[in-house]
């Protein structure tokens, strides 16, 4: 069996699962608060030992971590964090966690292994080529190649968010944020949220509508974009506004047929994210398996 945990500024959800015929099942799973304003990086490395030496009761024979911040997946640290976690830059999850508990302990981040748990166990299950975007307060992106995260020459790979478009970065015009400000601004109504659009949308509401196909139309721009330049397989969309398929589906073929190449589109499968919540989870059990050479099913 395996600890699995993922861990954001809110919260760490966390999971004990066992491989069954290669398939991760969970035994066990549960959520405690991150604190991460007050607990800190190291407080939080502490928290995860803790929750870890709980669980070795059992016969768990690794760890495996997802987590929000720029990751050393080999050596398995924090290389960069902003200050939604403070003091979060540079610890040593591995070293640290092999050495108290002498099992391995693999890392790596929360998008890189959500896209992992949705190529080799959700959405994108059997294809060789993925491109999964995380759509919500910003956009995440990743590109897993026969079941390995493409991370490109200084580990940057997948940040489409920062890719230019129509004069933004991808992000400012294609997230669930800028969905929310293109609504408030119309509407001069504040603390709107995506979820809440959508309601509105489906309702019949004319202006949500309207800003939901005009944030579809620059998602497709954007996959269009790196379409040309992986030849993805399949296009996995995740990110909590993306759970609304039925009414992002078919935008999404829409705008993508008008601004994707003919014979691109005709071999790109479009597909939303199936893991939920459990995504970096199962994505983090996806990276432990593969570094200690288990075969996926």
């Amino acid at each position: 069996m395996l600890i699995t945990f993922d861990i954001g500024g809110t919260s760490i959800k966390y999971g004990i699962l066992t491989l069954r015929k290669g398939q991760p099942v969970f035994v066990m799973q549960d959520e405690v608060s991150s604190d991460a304003r007050v607990l800190k990086g190291p407080g939080i490395l502490h928290r995860v030992e803790s929750l870890i030496a709980k669980a070795m009761r059992q016969d768990i024979k690794g760890i495996a971590i997802s987590t929000a911040g720029m990751v050393d997946a080999e050596k398995g640290c924090i290389q960069y964090a902003n200050d939604n976690i403070p003091e979060y830059t540079g610890l040593q999850f591995k070293q640290q966690l092999e050495a108290r508990f002498h099992i391995p302990c693999w890392v790596e981040n929360d998008v890189n292994a959500a896209a992992l748990g949705e190529a080799v166990f959700g959405a994108g299950k059997g294809a060789a080529h993925v491109l999964m975007l995380t759509i919500g307060t910003g956009i995440g992106g990743a590109v897993v190649i026969d079941y390995t995260i493409y991370r490109g020459c200084s580990g940057s790979a997948g940040e489409i968010g920062y890719m230019w478009v129509k004069d933004h970065h991808f992000q400012d015009i294609a997230s669930t944020t800028a969905l929310v400000q293109h609504v408030e601004a119309q509407t001069k109504e504040a603390d709107l949220n995506g979820k809440i659009i959508c309601t509105r949308a489906k309702r019949g509401d004319a202006v949500c509508m309207q800003a939901i196909r005009e944030l579809c139309s620059h998602i497709a721009i954007g996959v269009s974009s790196c379409a040309c330049l992986m030849n993805p397989q399949i296009v996995i969309l995740g990110g909590g506004i993306m759970t609304q398929k039925e009414l992002f589906a078919p935008l999404m073929e829409t705008y993508l047929k008008q601004y994707m190449n003919e014979e691109i589109y005709a071999h790109t499968q479009l597909a939303f994210a199936q893991l939920g919540n459990r995504a970096g989870m199962v994505g983090a059990c996806a990276y432990w398996m593969k570094q200690e050479g288990i075969r996926f099913a």
